[in-house]
C-alpha cells in the first residue's frame, strides 16, 4: 500500500433502521476525512454501505408482507438519499445482498475453513433478535433467566451452527493489541477490548439454519453466513477479495474504520481474528465513537426525541448540520443533541463570527476599494499573516488524529482573530487619512485570511467554502493527486490586487429560537 493513498470505511449500516444521527455522525465524519486527505493530495477510497442478511430483515420483511430483498432496496434508497443531502462523497456503496460481496464472503469462510479455524458443532443459549447477537453468559447472569424469558426479543436457541476458533487468536490478537498502540482508538476502547480479551474468549457461532435469508456456506447447504462473518468481510470484498485487484492492491489494509463503540467488540476481536485466520493484513486503526443523547436521554422513536437528519438538512443546510455534528463534543466521547445548543451554535461561530467577518470585509471592499482587492506590501503581508500559519497546522495536526473539535477550533481562533484585528485596526478611521496604503494593507490582510480559511473549513463545509470563494472570485479547491492544496494556500500573495470581490448575500441569517 502507498502512502500516498487513503483507504476509509463506516460500518455498513442494518436496513431494518431508519438513517438517524449516529448514522449521520459516523458517515459525515468520514466523510470531512476523506475530503481533508484528497485535499492533502492523497488517493482515497471511502466506502460505506449497507448490511441486508439476517433473522431481523426476514422476520420485519414478513410481517410487511415483503420480500426481504425488496425490504432491503426500500431503505438503501433512504440512506442513499441521505448521503446525497449531506455531501457525502463515498467512492463506492456496498450491499451485502450484491453478487461480488456474496462471492467474496463465500471465499472468506472457505480461506477460514480451509485453515481448520471453523468446525461443526451445536449452539443452545440466549439470542436477542434485534442485536443479531447470542448473550454471554454474564449478560445472561446479570439479566436473569426469569426476564429473559419474558423478552420478545430475545429467544432460547438450539440449533447446530458451525464454529469460528476465536479462542485459538486470543494470545495473537492481544499481542497484536499491544505492541500497535494505534490500532484500537481512543485509549479508553483499546483498553476495554484489552480487558475484554483477558478475561477469555470462547469460539464464535458462524452459521444458522433457523432462517434462510443469508449467503448459504460453501461447505454445508443447510446453513446460511452469520451476520459478523457476512458483513465485516465488505471492506475487502468491496475491493475485490479474493481476487488481488488492482483496487486492493492499491487501498488494502484501510487506514481507519469508523465505527460505533456498539460495536467495538466485533470490529476488534471478531474481525482481527477472522483476517488472521484467512491470511489477510489487518486495517491499521479501528477508531470507535460515542453515541448521541438528545436532550439529554437516549434517543428513541417512542420517546418522541428521535433526531431526523433529513429535517435538519432541510431546514438549516447540509454544512449548519455537518459543522455542529463535529464541533460540538469530542469524538471520542459520547454527547448530547440539543436543538437550542445546535442554533446557539450556528448564531455563534457560524452567523457571528464568521458570516460576520466575510460581510463586513466585503462591505468594507466594496466601499473603499471599489469591490477590488487593493494593493499591498507582500513584505507585510508575511509579516502578519506568517504567525498565523501555526493555527492551520495545529487544525491538519488535530484533524488527522480525528480530534475533529479541537482542530475547528483552532481554526476558528483565527476568525476571531481577524475580526479583533478589524476592530483594533478600525479601517472606517484609516479610510478618512489622505494615505490610503494602511487602510488598503488591513484589507488585503483580512481577505487573505479569509481565502485561507476558505480552503481549510472544505473538509467540513464544501458549500460554504465554494460560496466564499466565489465572492473572492476564485474558483474551487481542485483536489489534485499529489498536491497539497491545504499548504500550498497557507501561500501569501496568492489573491491579486485589482481582482474583483462580490459582497453578495450573507453567509448565514441569525436564526431564531
Amino acid at each position: 500500500m502507498s502512502k500516498d493513498t487513503f483507504y476509509i470505511t463506516t460500518p455498513i449500516y442494518y436496513v431494518n433502521d431508519y438513517p438517524h444521527i449516529g448514522h449521520a455522525y459516523t458517515t459525515v465524519a468520514a466523510d470531512v476525512l476523506a475530503r481533508y486527505y484528497r485535499l492533502r493530495g492523497k488517493e482515497v477510497y471511502f466506502l460505506t454501505g449497507t448490511d441486508e442478511h439476517g433473522q431481523k430483515i426476514e422476520k420485519t420483511a414478513q410481517k410487511n408482507g415483503e420480500t426481504p430483498i425488496g425490504l432491503a432496496d426500500r431503505v438503501v434508497q433512504r440512506f442513499e438519499t441521505l448521503w446525497k443531502d449531506l455531501l457525502i462523497t463515498h467512492d463506492d456503496f456496498i450491499r451485502t445482498t450484491q453478487p461480488r460481496h456474496e462471492n467474496g464472503a463465500v471465499h472468506f469462510f472457505q480461506a477460514c475453513f480451509d485453515k481448520g479455524d471453523i468446525y461443526e458443532g451445536e449452539y443452545e443459549g440466549w439470542y436477542a433478535v434485534n442485536d443479531e447477537e447470542f448473550l454471554t453468559e454474564t449478560t445472561v447472569k446479570e439479566m436473569g433467566e426469569e426476564a429473559l424469558s419474558k423478552n420478545p426479543n430475545i429467544i432460547r436457541l438450539k440449533e447446530k451452527t458451525y464454529y469460528f476458533k476465536l479462542s485459538k487468536y486470543q494470545n495473537q490478537l492481544l499481542e497484536h493489541i499491544e505492541s500497535n498502540p494505534s490500532f484500537i482508538e481512543p485509549t479508553s476502547r483499546r483498553n476495554e477490548v484489552i480487558s475484554f480479551i483477558k478475561q477469555g474468549l470462547k469460539d464464535l457461532s458462524v452459521s444458522r439454519t433457523s432462517f434462510d435469508w443469508g449467503i448459504e456456506l460453501p461447505v454445508d447447504s443447510n446453513h446460511v453466513m452469520y451476520v459478523w462473518m457476512d458483513a465485516l468481510s465488505n471492506y475487502i470484498t468491496a475491493l475485490g477479495y479474493p481476487e488481488k485487484t488492482a483496487l486492493f492492491e492499491k487501498f488494502w489494509p484501510a487506514q481507519i474504520h469508523l465505527v460505533g463503540k456498539d460495536i467495538l467488540r466485533f470490529h476488534t476481536i471478531y474481525w482481527p481474528a477472522f483476517l488472521m485466520s484467512a491470511g489477510v493484513e489487518l486495517p491499521q486503526t479501528i477508531y470507535a465513537h460515542g453515541w448521541w443523547t438528545v436532550e439529554g436521554e437516549k434517543m428513541s422513536k417512542s420517546k418522541g426525541n428521535f433526531v431526523d437528519p433529513f429535517e435538519f438538512v432541510k431546514n438549516y443546510g447540509a454544512d449548519s448540520f455537518r459543522y455542529f455534528l463535529l464541533r460540538e463534543f469530542p469524538f471520542g466521547q459520547d454527547g448530547n443533541f440539543s436543538k437550542e445548543q445546535f442554533i446557539r451554535r450556528l448564531n455563534t461561530d457560524l452567523a457571528n463570527e464568521l458570516g460576520n467577518l466575510v460581510s463586513r470585509s466585503l462591505s468594507m471592499v466594496e466601499k473603499y476599494t471599489q469591490a477590488k482587492v487593493p494593493a499591498f506590501d507582500l513584505d507585510k503581508a508575511k509579516e502578519f499573516l506568517t504567525p498565523l500559519h501555526t493555527n492551520f497546522f495545529q487544525y491538519q495536526e488535530k484533524i488527522e488524529a480525528l480530534k475533529f473539535d479541537q482542530a475547528f477550533s483552532h481554526l476558528w481562533d483565527v476568525i476571531k482573530h481577524a475580526n479583533q484585528y478589524i476592530e483594533h485596526q478600525q479601517p472606517w478611521v484609516l479610510a478618512k487619512k489622505e494615505d490610503q496604503s494602511q487602510l488598503h494593507q488591513v484589507l488585503y490582510h483580512v481577505l487573505e485570511l479569509i481565502r485561507m480559511v476558505s480552503v481549510a473549513i472544505a473538509p467540513l463545509m464544501p458549500t460554504l467554502s465554494d460560496q466564499i470563494r466565489s465572492k473572492l472570485s476564485l474558483d474551487k479547491i481542485l483536489c489534485v493527486k499529489g498536491a497539497d492544496a491545504l499548504s500550498d494556500a497557507l501561500q501569501i500573495g496568492i489573491l491579486k490586487a485589482g481582482a474583483d470581490t462580490h459582497k453578495g448575500e450573507s453567509l448565514f441569517q441569525r436564526i431564531e429560537s
